[in-house]
């Protein structure tokens, strides 16, 4: 059984008692909030491993309760918006939310979600638990730790992966499917320019200048890569 515990944020009463009926049925401990105040309440009290947080909230919207939570917690945090548009998407994901779900969605779909976003692996594979250093840079995979110079940069857990994905393999070049398929899973049906948004993050919390990179260097017409120009 998992022992985890998801928050849902969300003001639909059906929708969030049925979310937690499955999730519950799964094994999960949830626990349910209708406001944005009460639910970042619940985050600092609860410590989540997971939050399901609607953008449209009463009191506190999901996008200033995203932005709080990133100040205290490195819960994983999937946006959910009842429309389709490229604005609700990129916008819950800029403030540091990890994935995204648009309403109208099964809750078998959710219960996918978060159990995809807790199977990521927290072991490593072999040879790539030393730290990599790229100038100024250094991505230690083990203490699940990225400095520049000697300023600690703090970094989502997403955040973590994607960096530490592309580190591990410097030189090489990481197609968007591929960065998805390692770090959310090869069950992942989504919009691609999701892994754009993170390595944007990214970049901003690096002092990485896109049209200048010293660190994240995009190959057009492919994806990512680390290493030098």
């Amino acid at each position: 059984m998992n022992t985890h515990t998801v928050l849902v944020i969300e003001d639909e009463p059906a929708l969030a008692r049925l979310t937690q009926e499955y999730l519950t049925r799964d094994g999960f401990d949830v626990t349910t909030a209708a406001d944005g105040e009460r639910g970042l309440a619940l985050a600092r009290e609860l410590e989540p491993a997971v939050i399901l947080l609607d953008i449209g909230l009463p009191r506190l919207d999901g996008l200033e309760v995203c932005r709080a939570v990133r100040s205290f917690s490195d819960a994983y945090v999937i946006m959910l918006t009842a429309r389709g548009d490229e604005l609700d998407k990129i916008v819950g994901l800029s403030v540091g939310a990890d994935d995204y779900l648009v309403k109208p969605f099964s809750p078998r779909e959710v219960v996918a979600r978060v159990r995809a976003m807790l199977r990521r692996p927290r072991t490593l594979p072999d040879g790539a638990s030393a730290a990599r250093r790229f100038g100024e840079l250094t991505v230690d995979p083990l203490a699940r730790e990225v400095r520049v110079g000697e300023r600690v940069v703090e970094l989502t857990a997403t955040e973590f992966d994607v960096l530490a994905t592309l580190a591990r393999s410097p030189n090489v070049a990481f197609s968007r499917a591929q960065l998805i398929e390692s770090i959310w899973g090869a069950g992942w049906v989504g919009d691609e320019r999701l892994v754009d948004v993170h390595v944007g993050r990214v970049r901003r919390k690096l002092g990485d200048d896109a049209g200048d990179p010293r660190f994240v260097r995009t190959v057009r017409g492919v994806g990512y890569r680390m290493g030098p120009g």
